[in-house]
């Protein structure tokens, strides 16, 4: 069964800091780059970060130089540590497995939400 369980989010004041977390199945996470993907109200999901198996990373240009991402391969978990927030960050984040197009290729999991106050 796949399974992805987010964790971490909060709120938090602008200029703080969180780290996320995100369990998956091994199916899911063992053989694909992951990555974390957020919707605000009224937007659509996007991709902010993912991370290759070998650990090459890409980041949105929004989050680029304030979050970072981490996969442990024997936990099978990716982390999101994000620094420097913005009211801007306020959204539902979620990790997903990611296809080479940059689209999701699991089902999602309950998200965990991040709220940045200004």
């Amino acid at each position: 069964q796949v399974q992805l369980v987010e964790s971490g989010g909060g709120l938090v004041q602008a200029g703080g800091s969180l780290r996320l977390s995100c369990a998956a199945s091994g199916s899911i996470f063992s053989p694909n780059a992951m990555g974390w993907y957020r919707q605000a109200p009224g937007k659509q999901r996007e991709l902010v970060a993912s991370i290759t198996r070998g650990g090459s990373t890409n980041y949105a240009d929004s989050v680029k130089g304030r979050f970072a991402i981490f996969r442990d391969n024997v936990k099978n978990t990716v982390y999101l540590r994000m620094n420097s927030l913005k009211p801007e960050d306020t959204a539902v984040y979620y990790c997903n497995a990611v296809s080479s197009d940059s689209s999701a290729v699991a089902p999602w999991g309950q998200g965990t939400q991040v709220t940045v106050s200004s």
